[in-house]
């Protein structure tokens, strides 16, 4: 059958093992200091060896493969645990095996009140005098905005596809650009959605693959691609609408434009 698989650039890779310990399905193995995808019938095609490779050695490419074997997997993974069990030393707790920077997490936010003035009589604006300094209550520095970010990692190429954060989730697939131009871009884009960003000039690959791989295989509600209104950065809408036409789902998406000077053109 022809399928997504992942590949391997031998060229590319350093050996470092950081795949084989992230493939939980036992597909890829180190041979003669190279990795190396062992069984197709095991590679599930999900991608989770992809960010945890230092060097960008890995891909995806659709070709003719062996159907995923889930039953085999489940078989050798279960004798394999059969045999650690016999050799269990003191429990020790899992360890994740790529950089640290990498490692896909939520992050639960309390709700807390904007900091606006709420027209009591201890929010007015007014000037203290002290002395000979008169300090204006106004010109005062404001509070600093909450972080609205609701998961890490967030660049395309190094989120899992099969993070639980995107099980449910609003999805916010934005050009990396974006939240520089545009000053407020926290409160109305990334509150409540889950953020993926990436810029289609800079980062050579098919962004469409991965994405695809995640809207397929979770439960994504909505998609708001956000780009900037230069010619190249059409890419990442591109790549988002042809990822979710392949996906084969219906679901709501809506792509916004940002300018240059930081105002939104269209949406």
């Amino acid at each position: 059958m022809v399928r997504q698989i992942i590949k391997i650039d031998e060229e590319l890779c350093n050996g470092c093992g950081l795949c084989a310990q992230a493939c939980h399905e036992g597909a890829i193995g180190i041979v003669d200091g190279k990795a190396k995808l062992l069984r197709d019938d095991y590679c599930d095609g999900l991608g989770n060896c992809l960010p945890v490779c230092p060097t960008g050695a890995i891909s995806f490419e659709t070709r003719e493969a062996l159907p995923f074997d889930e039953e085999a997997v489940k078989a050798k993974t279960e004798g394999k645990n059969a045999d650690t069990e016999e050799k269990k030393t003191p429990e020790r707790k899992p360890m994740f095996g790529g950089c640290p920077g990498s490692m896909a997490r939520a992050i639960v936010r309390e709700e807390k009140e904007d900091n606006l003035p709420c027209g009591c009589p201890g929010s007015q604006s007014k000037t203290l005098e002290r002395g000979e300094e008169s300090v204006n209550a106004q010109n005062a520095p404001a509070a600093p905005r909450e972080s609205r970010l609701m998961q890490w990692p967030v660049q395309i190429q190094l989120v899992p596809v099969n993070a639980p954060y995107f099980n449910g989730a609003k999805l916010l697939i934005a050009a990396d650009c974006t939240a520089f131009a545009y000053g407020d871009f926290h409160e109305r884009f990334i509150k409540n959605h889950i953020t993926i960003i990436g810029c289609p000039k800079l980062d050579t690959v098919d962004y469409s693959q991965k994405l695809e791989a995640i809207i397929r295989n979770n439960d994504i509600k909505s998609i708001t691609i956000v780009r900037m209104e230069v010619p190249c950065c059409a890419g990442i809408a591109n790549a988002a609408i042809t990822a979710l036409r392949n996906s084969g789902k219906m679901i709501p998406w809506q792509v916004v434009t940002i300018s240059t000077d930081g105002e939104i053109i269209d949406e």
